[in-house]
């Protein structure tokens, strides 16, 4: 911050001096210096601040996706338990249920239409208060089979409308 004092122009009266009147200037780059590093360091700061938002995975507010052909359903219930199309079946036995499911409708749908496990759609319905290590496993089972359309399902909150649904990607084929 400086002070500049200068002489009074001009004449003056009755002989009397003028006084020195002062001319305060402020000097603004330093304030702008450290106003643009606050705003760096907020910039840089910001991203990082939404990791530990916390999520609750089984509602959303999607709406359905419109299919053509009837999706599997794989529904693990509170216990653990696994059913296709609402029998029940041992975890060993869920990929040669699904493996033989997809062939007989690939059998039955028209010629060139692909068909098998990778065009067969599979929804996953897991109940809320099931450990999520366990919804992981079967959809792991599931996909390591060759079945790439697998998707979890979940409810939309009660009292609220459904978003738009993002366009759709093709999962890769798993590797082997």
């Amino acid at each position: 911050m400086g002070v500049s004092l200068s002489h009074a122009t001009g004449r003056a009266r009755s002989g009397r001096r003028r006084t020195l009147r002062p001319n305060a200037d402020i000097n603004v780059t330093p304030f702008v210096d450290v106003m643009l590093v606050l705003l760096i360091v907020f910039m840089v700061t910001a991203p990082l601040l939404t990791v530990g938002v916390p999520v609750d995975l089984p509602q959303t507010r999607a709406q359905n996706i419109p299919t053509k052909e009837q999706p599997l359903q794989v529904t693990i219930d509170a216990q653990g338990q696994i059913y296709v199309q609402k029998k029940q079946v041992a975890m060993e036995d869920l990929v040669p249920m699904l493996t033989a499911i997809a062939k007989a409708q690939s059998q039955g749908a028209a010629a060139g239409s692909g068909g098998g496990p990778a065009e067969t759609r599979i929804f996953v319905f897991g109940d809320q208060a099931l450990a999520y290590g366990r919804i992981m496993q079967v959809m792991g089972a599931i996909t390591s089979a060759g079945f790439t359309r697998v998707a979890l399902i979940s409810e939309t909150p009660k009292g609220q409308a459904a978003l738009t649904p993002a366009p759709a990607a093709t999962a890769p084929a798993p590797r082997r």
